[in-house]
Order: structure tokens, then sequence, then C-alpha cells
């Protein structure tokens, strides 16, 4: 008796024994970089479970990539901060052009104060900014410098 062996069934039982070695899928997240610029220097920026890595270099030609409710510009790295005080009013920063504003309620007698490295507890300092009250905010406008710089308000 001669034993036969066709070609369609070895090549059935290879695919057979290939899918079953074919793990699950991995699921990607749906975000994406589409391009990327390679320029000097760089930093790190964390917050909660976010962090960003980048690059100090010239600013980038266009408006900032932006998706879903995440926003990116490029250029030179610059970061003003709000530190927020338990008990005081809440700050908000905000960016137009190449202006900042810092604001918060009218709400009593606070001080801003600002501190180039936020873990330096000596380095705040009352901050130089003027501040202006208009329609019960109090706010300061600046252009901002290159580096890092933290607001608070102090009672």
């Amino acid at each position: 008796m001669k034993n036969h062996f066709s070609l369609t069934g070895i090549f059935g039982a290879i695919a057979v024994l290939g899918l079953a070695l074919v793990g699950p899928t991995a699921q990607a997240q749906t975000f994406s970089i589409d391009w990327s610029k390679i320029s000097g220097g760089g930093g790190t920026s964390t917050g909660g479970v976010f962090q960003v890595t980048g690059t100090i270099g010239q600013a980038d030609a266009g408006g900032p990539m932006t998706g879903g409710s995440f926003s990116l510009t490029g250029g030179f790295w610059s970061l003003v901060s709000a530190v927020q005080t338990a008990g005081t009013p809440p700050l908000t920063i905000t960016h137009a052009a190449n202006t900042v504003r810092v604001s918060w309620p009218a709400t009593g007698t606070y001080t801003l104060q600002q501190n180039s490295d936020v873990a330096a507890a000596a380095g705040w300092a009352t901050s130089g900014y003027t501040v202006t009250t208009a329609n019960g905010t109090n706010s300061a406008t600046f252009i901002p410098g290159p580096g890092k710089l933290f607001f608070r308000l102090k009672q």
C-alpha cells in the first residue's frame, strides 16, 4: 500500500499551524505624530500622567498641531505656569500672539508672586509685572522670556 501526500493537504496543515501560532492582535491608540524636527537642546515637561520631551529650536512655520483636546505648538520652549495655593482664588494663564496673561478674580487683597524655580521655597518674590483690575478680574500681561516662570498668589 502506498502513502499519498497531497500538496493541498500539506499547505493546509501549515496554514492552520501558522494561524494557531499567531497571537491576538494588539490594539493601538489613535494618536499620531505626522512629522518631526531635530534641533539643538531639549527638556522634559510633566504633569499628571503625561510627559512631553522636546527640543529648543527655531519657531516652526504654521500653527499648532491639534487633535482631540490636545494642541502642540513648535518653536522655542518657555514655561509659564500657575501654582495653585490653597485658600486663594484660582490663577488662570492664557496666551495670545506673543503675550501671556496671568489673571485671577479680584476677591481680596492678594499679591502676585513669581519664581523661576518652583522647588526653591525661598525664591518666591513679588512679581514686577503691572497688575490691572477690570470687570472684577486682576491680571498681569507680559511677553515671556526664555526659561521657566511660575506664579502664585499670596495673602
